[in-house]
This record gives C-alpha cells, sequence and structure tokens, in this order.
C-alpha cells in the first residue's frame, strides 16, 4: 500500500513566510568548501547584511564533523531540529564518534555515499541533512538574512541540498561556476515539496552527450511526510558579464531575483577571458577589456545586482552603488577574519605572508578539473607546491567534481584529477591530467576536515584567495585579528 502523505512542521523560520526579504548592500562570499561556514555566516546576518554559507559538500563536512566528535555540540543540536528526528538519526548512527579519531594515525574518516544521476541513494539524504544543518546553525539566535552558496557543476547535489537548505529557511540561493538558469524553477518546485528533473550535462564522446534525467522527488525522500508551509528562496545568479545576465533575464522561467557580477580578481573559480585564451609571462589568463562588465547595460535589466571582485573598500561600495548596484559581494576579507572557517594556521600564515608582500596568489588555468581558472595561493606544504602534489597519491574517493560520460559498456563518471589510468580508461585524453589538483580533498583539508591516508599522511590543504588584498593595511591596521563585524562597520562608510 502506498504511503498517505503527512504534514510535518517545516523546522525554525521555513514557515514564517514574510511578504518580503530584507535586501542587503553587501553580500558576504559563499567561499571554498566549509571556508563560508555557518559561524562566519551567523556573524554577518546578525549585522544587518547577507551572511552566505557555501554550500558544496556538506554531506562530507557533516559526515567527518561527526566523526571528529562534533566539538560544542553544534551538528546535533542542528540534526535534532530536522522535521524528521528518525531520519536525522541515521546521520548519527553512521558517522557519529563521541571520542573522534583521537591521535591514532591509523583512523581514517569513514567514506561516504556518492551522488549519482539514477538518484535515491542515500548520498541524497545526508546531502540534504548537511545543508540543512548548515543553514539552520546560521540562522540559529536571530532574524536576519542567510543565503547558501552551490556550483552549477555539481548537478547532481544542488535539488538536494536546495531542499535541505529551503527545509532549514534559507533566504537566498546562489548559484555560479556555469548558467544558472534553471535554478529560479528548481526553487519554485522545491518549495512546493514537487518532483523536479534535472537535466545533467553528459561530456562529449564517441557514444554521444545526450543529458541525463535526474528526478529528486522531495516526499519520497521524507517516506512520504510533506513538511508544512515553505518558503522559496530569492535566487541570484553569479555571472561575470552582463550578455549572460540578459540571457537570463528575457525569460521568466530563468530570470533570477538577482545578480553578482563577478570579474577575475575574485577568489576560487572565475570565468575565462573572452575569445581565445592567451597566457601571460606566469601562465596566468589575460584578461582585457572585453571582460570589464559595462554597469549601464547591467543596471538596463531592471534587475538588483552586486558587484563582486576586488571590491573591498568604502569607496569601492559607493562606486558601486552610484553606478546602479544594490552594493558588492566581498569574499577575501571575511575568508581572513576570526569567524573564517579556514584553519586557523593557514589564515596566519596567509595574513602574515599578505602583510609582508611575499605572498602569490596565482590564477591557475589547470588546477581545477571544471577547467575553469582557480585562485591558489601558494603556501608551503599545499597543493600550490609541484613536489606536494608529485607527492600525493592520485585518488578520487569524494567525486563532487566527476563528469558523466557515456562509455562501450553504459555511463561512467571521471574527473580529470584522478588517477591517470583510471581516466584514460573511461576515455579520457591524459594530457587533461596534467597540472590537476583534487580540489575537493584539499579544501576540506583547508578547513581541518583531511582525511588520513593508510601510510599515515593527510591530505594536503589548497588554499584559495583573491588577488587583492590590499585592504588589510586599512581594515587592520596594526596587523590585530578581526572579525566579521570589522569588515561590515569599515564598509559601511560607502553606503553612509
Amino acid at each position: 500500500m502506498p504511503q498517505t502523505p503527512t504534514t510535518v512542521p517545516a523546522a525554525q523560520s521555513a514557515a514564517a513566510l514574510p511578504a518580503t526579504v530584507r535586501r542587503p548592500w553587501l553580500i558576504q562570499g559563499g567561499m571554498g568548501v566549509g571556508v563560508s561556514g555557518w559561524r562566519l555566516a551567523r556573524a554577518v546576518s546578525r549585522e544587518g547584511q547577507l551572511g552566505v554559507v557555501s554550500g558544496t559538500a556538506l554531506d562530507v563536512v557533516l559526515a567527518r564533523v561527526l566523526q571528529s566528535g562534533d566539538p560544542g555540540g553544534h551538528a546535533r543540536r542542528a540534526l535534532a531540529a530536522f522535521p524528521l528526528p528518525e531520519l536525522a538519526r541515521t546521520a548519527l548512527d553512521c558517522y557519529f564518534r563521541p571520542d573522534g579519531l583521537g591521535q591514532d594515525a591509523a583512523a581514517r574518516m569513514r567514506t561516504t555515499p556518492r551522488l549519482r544521476a539514477a538518484g535515491g541513494s542515500p548520498a541524497e539524504l545526508l546531502t540534504v541533512l548537511g545543508n540543512f544543518v548548515e543553514v539552520w546553525l546560521a540562522k540559529e539566535g536571530h532574524d536576519g538574512v542567510i543565503g547558501v552558496n552551490y556550483l552549477e557543476k555539481v548537478q547532481l547535489a544542488t535539488a538536494p541540498a536546495m531542499f535541505g537548505a529551503i527545509l532549514a529557511g534559507v533566504d537566498h540561493v546562489l548559484v555560479g561556476a556555469g548558467v544558472p538558469g534553471r535554478i529560479p524553477a528548481l526553487a519554485d518546485r522545491l518549495a512546493r515539496c514537487e518532483p523536479c528533473v534535472t537535466r545533467v550535462a553528459v561530456e562529449a564522446g564517441p557514444y554521444g552527450d545526450e543529458p541525463l534525467d535526474h528526478v529528486f522527488d522531495p516526499v519520497a525522500l521524507l517516506a512520504g511526510h510533506v513538511p508544512g508551509p515553505l518558503r522559496r528562496p530569492e535566487v541570484i545568479a553569479i555571472v561575470s558579464l552582463p550578455v549572460l545576465a540578459a540571457y537570463l533575464a528575457r525569460d521568466e522561467a530563468t530570470r533570477p531575483d538577482g545578480f553578482v557580477i563577478e570579474t577575475g580578481g575574485a577568489g576560487g573559480h572565475s570565468a575565462p577571458p573572452r575569445g581565445p585564451v592567451r597566457l601571460d609571462g606566469s601562465g596566468e589568463p589575460v584578461y582585457g577589456p572585453r571582460d570589464d562588465p559595462d554597469l549601464a547595460e547591467m543596471a538596463a535589466l531592471g534587475v538588483p545586482f552586486w558587484l563582486a571582485g576586488g571590491q573591498a573598500s568604502p569607496e569601492a561600495v559607493s562606486a558601486a552603488r552610484a553606478a546602479g548596484a544594490a552594493g558588492v559581494q566581498i569574499g577575501s576579507a571575511f575568508a581572513l577574519c576570526e569567524e573564517s572557517g579556514m584553519a586557523r594556521r593557514l589564515r596566519e600564515e596567509l595574513l602574515e605572508r599578505a602583510r609582508a608582500g611575499t605572498l602569490r596568489v596565482r590564477n591557475d588555468p589547470v588546477a581545477s578539473p571544471t577547467a575553469f581558472p582557480f585562485k591558489v595561493a601558494e603556501l608551503p606544504g599545499t597543493l600550490s607546491e609541484p613536489e606536494t602534489a608529485a607527492a600525493r597519491q592520485r585518488v578520487c574517493d569524494l567525486g563532487f567534481l566527476r563528469s558523466p560520460v557515456r562509455g562501450p559498456r553504459g555511463l561512467v563518471y571521471r574527473c580529470a584529477a584522478e588517477p591517470v589510468a583510471a581516466y584514460v580508461r573511461k576515455g579520457g585524453d591524459p594530457a587533461d591530467t596534467r597540472g590537476r589538483r583534487c580540489l575537493c580533498n584539499g579544501l576540506l583539508a583547508t578547513i581541518g576536515l583531511a582525511q588520513r591516508r593508510p601510510d599515515g599522511r593527510s591530505e594536503p590543504p589548497l588554499v584559495t584567495i583573491g588577488k587583492d588584498l590590499s585592504f588589510l593595511p586599512r581594515l587592520s591596521p596594526d596587523a590585530s585579528p578581526y572579525t566579521a563585524a570589522d569588515v561590515v562597520r569599515w564598509l559601511a562608510a560607502g553606503v553612509r
């Protein structure tokens, strides 16, 4: 007999259904894996601006936090608020270790299931729970607005991840690293708890590139239970140029509620230059006048927009607003503040080198398996060092950046950062593997959740930051630590 759907209360503020969402002049960037964690987002939101959590790999983040003993009990407190406690208990039963991993060099993090195009896997539930936990904690104890940031490239995760965030009452969803035209309609359906079909891109190859249909059914995942009233979050598309914004804005089905215009100076992934790619003497992509956004064109679209990339100063905030922008998005200044999720030793070394003028941030055209340029901070002991990268045994045990491709025996998933023999066996060109870095493992190591390998060594970190760190002498002239609130209050002079 099929289950009769039952209604369960939605968590926290999701049922509040406010008529409008406050529009901030400042968006805190959703950085890395866990760098923009719930502590940082909550601190920014409590200052009246849009705090954003990174929505990438939150299933693994939750599993590893639980295996580390869940210091402070925060993850367990959020899981206790999940609308169906029996589903939340599955994560606790599987991953929670009251004493953590300890000092045993042989102790390894338990692996997590992977999302697949067929759908319905345990990975979907863990993805829902991870996003619920992060957003719930970010919203706890205040009435400010919270956003979550996703990568269009990670297509299989988007629907379950967004549903978990909506269950927790997320106010904004930001999506970049691709063309997020399907996100507004997806937000509509998820807020109504309706089944969703995602067209997943398939890499071109000799066996075709017809997209796959990935089905996510929220009610089926919740075992027939329907949450109480859910609020559709506002959708903000992250793009590099007005031409893509105009393409998305022309159709009601793809039109977002706002745009972030992100230039090549921002941290993490950035769009490649327009036209044929040229590299400078350091091997970095060369950007030209065609890559500068025309803000008059953006303003003419009539959709709110924020500027990102090198905007961390009161003067930049004032100039952006004078040009018609609602405000700015800031990442690097928050990545280096006290509430950042970046491991303290890495953050302190970044700050020390930046203040000494010895830090180099390279816009690496090949480091990311996505083929987007990726900012890599050059730090000892990280994957920025060729010798550290060469000493690491290539392994693909997380697979967020894998792409489906059709082979002679059906669908396979591959990533240019996986072991070369495996990539070639799946029909890949070995030339595509050169210089690639495992972002999944490297970014988790950056926030102190590195996997331990059988030889006792931990995965090395990979640190990303924006190229423009000129804000540091002004924001912290005495080189003392600063908070997220300090960043907001300093930038607020540009609004006044």
